[in-house]
């Protein structure tokens, strides 16, 4: 398989031929655009009046996707924050207010997980989603059978049911194994097939309690080779991947255990079986470019913001069902909204000039943290994913200073000191890592922690110290 991943390079214009979308019937739609008859392939299409949501269809049930989907991963707390950090409670009138502004514009895909928002997710998600009628949305959950005291089929099963208490449906519209690769070959045995959980939930979609069943891809691609040479097995109705400008080509050459979206999408485009991304703005680091990158950005599109890009680049392919965005705030929601109502699809000079701009931030050495949280919480109390975006966030504002005669060494060094305090508490800080190293075998993107604490915690000293 190896030499096959390496010569499969499709450009975005051989996707557009290869994924052409056939028509399809649209009778027998109900208002969100369920049916229980199959369409022959994933199409495209905008919804009914100008300026509103672009929608694809699935090709296994006909559902009626709204391109952008609304991730519940980043709800908002009673604090301000997004409700995976810290302790603050879930502000549930805003989420209700988000979902409701969503659905009132088109939005209809609601991806949510048991390891979300510290547990709490599917129930926000339940209560928000539960006020409007239930053939109005998606919901999308995941059986996050990671720990290994959810492994056998009892605990396992539980997960599952409760999913359905909480978000208070009696069929789910897209089940996810969730984090398929982490581990590799022995965990996905573990997890979904010597305790009959694969078998379980195919069983459950045949009975229609699950109406779409697929993956979400992290880690080992051999796993992911795996699901997809038993497609005629599984018959999988969808895949969910990490999918962005940068991770395009460039995702192993950022980690050497991920997988370049280019190959992963290719793979999923030949099978005919629609994509859900995630990550495309890669846990913010898309939004949040170098200042050069965002000059460049803001110059050919003033009036559109730097997310913008990234979500296009994401909904151009015609063989992805959604794009999700961890929408924390209404200002998040309503930029994204315009981009999605309808898409404007990258033009293949568009493709190209990000491309060149993906390899351009490749000269910035940032740590690849997606804010994924997966190695929180730390028990030594550390704000892990805060220290490693706020040492991204200076390193692309040309505030990480290698010398004490750099021309704006004391500019930068304030930025990056007084900002470290104001992102995250002392006591959360980088030098109270011990190296325990609970974290790293939980991190989808390979990051050394403990090396990159030790490494962030002695740069600070060097600039508190003057001694760099």
């Amino acid at each position: 398989m190896k030499n096959k991943r390496d010569r499969k390079t499709i450009s975005r214009r051989n996707f557009l031929k290869v994924a052409g979308a056939a028509g399809a019937a649209m009778a027998g739609l109900t208002s969100c655009g369920k049916r229980n008859a199959a369409s022959s392939a994933t199409t495209s299409e905008p919804a009914a009046g100008e300026g509103a949501m672009t929608l694809r269809t699935s090709p296994s049930t006909g559902d009626r996707v709204s391109l952008l989907g609304f991730g519940m991963m980043r709800l908002p707390s009673v604090g301000g924050r997004s409700a995976r950090e810290g302790n603050d409670a879930i502000d549930q009138e805003m989420v209700n207010a988000l979902v409701d502004y969503a659905l009132a514009h088109g939005v209809n895909y609601f991806d949510t997980s048991p390891a979300y928002c510290q547990g709490l997710s599917e129930r926000a998600t339940g209560i928000a989603l539960s006020r409007h009628p239930r053939d109005s949305y998606f919901i999308a959950t995941k059986l996050s059978n990671f720990a290994p005291s959810t492994w056998s089929r009892e605990a396992s099963m539980a997960m599952y049911r409760n999913s359905f208490r909480e978000l208070q449906v009696d069929h789910i519209d897209y089940l996810l194994l969730h984090g398929i690769g982490m581990g590799g070959m022995e965990a996905f045995e573990t997890r979904y097939i010597r305790n009959g959980m694969l078998d379980f939930l195919l069983e459950e979609r045949r009975a229609g309690r699950i109406r779409n069943l697929g993956f979400s891809y992290h880690g080992d691609v051999r796993v992911f080779d795996h699901l997809l040479a038993h497609h005629d097995r599984y018959k999988w109705d969808f895949v969910q991947i990490q999918l962005n400008y940068l991770d395009w080509k460039y995702a192993k050459q950022i980690n050497s255990r991920n997988t370049d979206a280019e190959y992963l999408y290719g793979e999923l485009s030949s099978r005919g079986i629609p994509a859900i991304i995630m990550e495309p703005l890669l846990g913010g680091r898309l939004s949040n470019v170098p200042q050069n990158v965002a000059a460049q950005l803001k110059q050919r599109e003033p009036e559109e913001s730097v997310a913008s890009w990234a979500f296009r680049f994401a909904g151009s392919f015609p063989g992805v069902l959604t794009v999700l965005s961890g929408m924390t705030r209404m200002e998040h929601l309503q930029d994204n909204l315009r981009t999605f109502s309808p898409l404007k699809p990258l033009t293949d000079e568009e493709f190209a000039f990000l491309q060149q701009t993906a390899t351009m931030m490749m000269q910035f050495d940032t740590i690849p943290c997606n804010d994924c949280k997966y190695c929180m919480p730390c028990p030594y109390g550390l704000d892990i994913p805060a220290i490693l975006l706020h040492y991204n966030k200076c390193l692309n504002e040309g505030n990480v200073t290698v010398s004490v005669r750099d021309e704006n060494y004391r500019r930068a060094r304030r930025a990056y000191l007084v900002g470290y305090d104001r992102s995250v508490p002392k006591l959360r800080q980088a030098n109270h890592c011990i190296g325990c190293n609970q974290c790293s075998p939980h991190c989808p993107q390979g990051i050394d922690i403990p090396k990159e604490m030790q490494r962030i915690d002695r740069y600070v000293e060097q600039l508190k110290q003057e001694t760099l």
